[in-house]
């Protein structure tokens, strides 16, 4: 179909094409494309099991807040946990971080793409740790601060934690580790 010369002539066009076009995506965006494949990795682990979780702050009781009735006929899709504002709060879990920023009613929140695909998300944080989206985590970095912002403000501080997987979120109070 095509001679020798051809081939070799569309050979180094190719050749010629991919540093010019492709290695600058890859350098402009390493932490995307490292992000990429560690979600990958990511999906093929386990999702958390009951008592598989360290708490996001250490030392603090824990209540299973989940359910409760909320502004708007919500539920809680979450427990909160209080401490003092400006407590260190801690990953529960490692993974790749989605989104650092605001949102309408969890006001400055972290989400943490964990194993098996879960969703970690820390909200009504007083601020954030130094972290930004595609960044990796392991359990116990600080991913933000307690506070009250969102539609928490005015409450007692506390981090919102919640767990989603499949897109739905699910009772994260058994999954954590309980102190004795």
């Amino acid at each position: 179909m095509f001679s020798t010369s051809v081939k070799v002539l569309i050979m180094m066009a190719c050749l010629f094409a991919i540093p010019l076009f492709i290695t600058p995506f890859f350098n402009k965006s390493p932490s995307i494309v490292m992000a990429m494949w560690q979600r990958v990795g990511l999906l093929q682990q386990e999702l958390p099991q009951e008592n598989s979780l360290p708490s996001p702050l250490a030392g603090q009781h824990l209540t299973d807040t989940w359910g409760g009735a909320r502004s708007e006929g919500r539920s809680h899709e979450g427990i909160d946990i209080f401490a003092p504002r400006g407590t260190p709060i801690a990953a529960t879990t490692q993974g790749v971080v989605s989104k650092v920023g605001d949102d309408r009613l969890g006001g400055r929140v972290v989400f943490i793409i964990g194993p098996g695909g879960a969703a970690h998300y820390y909200a009504h944080l007083e601020d954030y740790a130094d972290i930004s989206p595609n960044d990796w985590v392991n359990a116990g970095d600080i991913v933000g601060y307690v506070g009250d912002s969102g539609n928490a403000k005015g409450t007692p501080p506390h981090v919102h934690y919640g767990v989603y997987i499949n897109g739905n979120a699910v009772n994260p109070y058994p999954l954590l580790v309980k102190n004795k």
